[in-house]
């Protein structure tokens, strides 16, 4: 069985709070004390309020700092991977919550941050517990938010079921739950948004938490590399870096695609089949239209004469 709880009455935040003695002090007055193998989560606003992430309201000057690159515009709303390499509205950057005037940035290493706090509670309880420090995101397809795990401490953050089979005997060949992500939710449940709750503990789930003095892999290792998603630009955006073809732009499009891939894009795009030249596709059409194809497919345009062009796969 699972149980979840947050401890309500924990007061504003300030620069230079110990978040985990915050907690505690929250913990002791529910009368309940903390179990080994019990998760704390904490939301990354409390964390980011304690180190002193907050900023004046400039969300224009501080959204290009806290960005590595972006994905997605529509209307107001910007959608970035920033400096985590979290792909998130806004970086991440909040301003609820908040006095007013300020916005604040997410901590700048969620992994240490929960790092300290598992090692300060530990310390001060005895109590081996893995720590989760969450924040809310949107999903893809899927209206609504909800939170996710944006640092980690002393936890599994993603089990591994390949090379199992299920009960009719299929083999599990991708099935990975997220776990760390998954109890960011069920913390979520019990804290509310509006409840000043910011701290809860989930019990029931031990065999996840590591032995002392092992904190993990941290939750950074749930971002995907650059490249390794299939959705590395919103749709228009790709367009318009596919046709501007910048080196610097290439690395989200991913892998180089393969011939097969390459050659029925080719016949989508300008209705008549490429012939095959050893590794090379040779085609006849607009030229600018081949390059962007070529670019977004990681390969090479050149041209030859007669009005051919000919698509190259990279050199290994």
């Amino acid at each position: 069985m699972i149980t979840v709880w947050a401890p309500d009455g924990v007061g504003e935040i300030r620069e230079g709070d110990d978040v985990a003695a915050v907690f505690l002090a929250a913990l002791a007055g529910t009368g309940r004390l903390l179990h080994d193998g019990d998760v704390v989560a904490v939301t990354s606003k409390v964390v980011s309020k304690a180190e002193g992430r907050a900023r004046v309201s400039t969300r224009d000057v501080e959204l290009p700092g806290q960005t590595r690159r972006v994905v997605a515009r529509r209307g107001p709303t910007t959608i970035v991977r920033n400096l985590l390499g979290l792909t998130m509205a806004a970086a991440g950057i909040d301003g609820s919550n908040v006095a007013a005037g300020t916005v604040l940035l997410l901590p700048e290493d969620p992994d240490a941050s929960a790092r300290r706090i598992r090692a300060t509670v530990l310390e001060r309880t005895g109590a081996n517990v893995g720590v989760v420090v969450t924040d809310t995101a949107g999903r893809a397809w899927r209206d609504g938010q909800t939170d996710l795990a944006i640092g980690a401490a002393g936890i599994t953050v993603l089990q591994s079921f390949a090379g199992r089979f299920d009960a009719h005997g299929n083999p599990l060949l991708v099935t990975a739950p997220a776990v760390a992500d998954e109890i960011a939710s069920a913390a979520e449940l019990a804290q509310g948004k509006l409840g000043s709750r910011p701290f809860a503990v989930v019990r029931g789930r031990a065999d996840l938490v590591l032995p002392a003095g092992d904190d993990g892999t941290g939750a950074g290792t749930l971002v995907r590399p650059e490249g390794a998603d299939l959705f590395g630009y919103g749709a228009r955006e790709a367009v318009v870096r596919a046709l501007a073809g910048r080196p610097e732009d290439r690395a989200p499009f991913g892998a180089p695609a393969t011939v097969d891939e390459m050659a029925e894009a080719v016949t989508t795009v300008t209705g008549a089949a490429a012939t095959t030249d050893g590794d090379a596709l040779v085609v006849t059409g607009d030229t600018a239209a081949l390059r962007a194809l070529a670019f977004a497919f990681g390969w090479t345009l050149t041209t030859e004469s007669g009005g051919l062009a000919r698509l190259c796969p990279p050199t290994p």
